[in-house]
C-alpha cells in the first residue's frame, strides 16, 4: 500500500536515511493503531541519478507493509504528473513531444491514456484527453497506466 506525503524531494535526496517520514497514526488496511518501522525502499525519480530511500511501515496485526511515497507522482512512475500531464498536452497541441524526456515513455503514457478513456468513458471522450485525464486523477485512477 502507498500513503502519499507532502514533501520535497531535494529535501530526502540531501538528507537519505536520516530523512523525518512522518509515522501514519493507523493502518489503512485494519486500523490497527501501531505500525512498526519496516526499513527502506530505494525509488528512483526523474532528474535524479541516485536512488532515493523511501520509508517503510508494517502492520503487526495484518502484515500489510505501507511505502510512503512523495505526493505528485503516480504508483509506479518515476515521473511527476505534471510532467506527463506536460508531455500529453504538447502532443495533442503542437503534434510533438515534450523536450527532455524519452520519446518512447511519452508514446506509452499517450497510448496507454488512449486505451484507458477508450474503456471509461467510451470514444467521444478521445477528443478531450486532458478533461479525461484529468477526470481520471480526480477519481484516484492511473491515468496513463496499461492495468485497467
Amino acid at each position: 500500500m502507498i500513503i502519499f506525503v507532502k514533501v520535497k524531494l531535494k529535501h530526502i535526496f540531501t538528507k537519505g536515511k536520516n530523512y523525518c517520514w512522518p509515522r501514519p497514526e493507523l493502518c489503512l488496511r485494519c486500523n490497527a493503531s501501531h505500525l512498526w518501522g519496516h526499513g527502506y525502499v530505494a525509488s528512483y525519480f526523474d532528474g535524479f541519478d541516485q536512488p532515493f530511500y523511501l520509508k517503510r511501515y508494517r502492520c503487526p496485526a495484518c502484515g500489510c507493509v505501507i511505502k510512503l511515497k512523495p505526493a505528485g507522482y503516480l504508483k509506479r512512475f518515476q515521473a511527476p504528473i505534471d510532467t506527463i500531464r506536460s508531455s500529453i498536452h504538447c502532443r495533442l497541441k503542437k503534434g510533438c513531444w515534450l523536450p527532455g524526456a524519452s520519446r518512447s515513455r511519452q508514446n506509452h503514457w499517450f497510448k496507454a491514456l488512449l486505451r484507458k478513456v477508450k474503456a471509461y468513458f467510451g470514444d467521444p471522450w478521445d477528443r478531450q484527453l486532458l478533461s479525461a485525464f484529468d477526470l481520471l486523477i480526480a477519481q484516484g485512477q492511473n491515468p496513463v497506466s496499461r492495468s485497467i
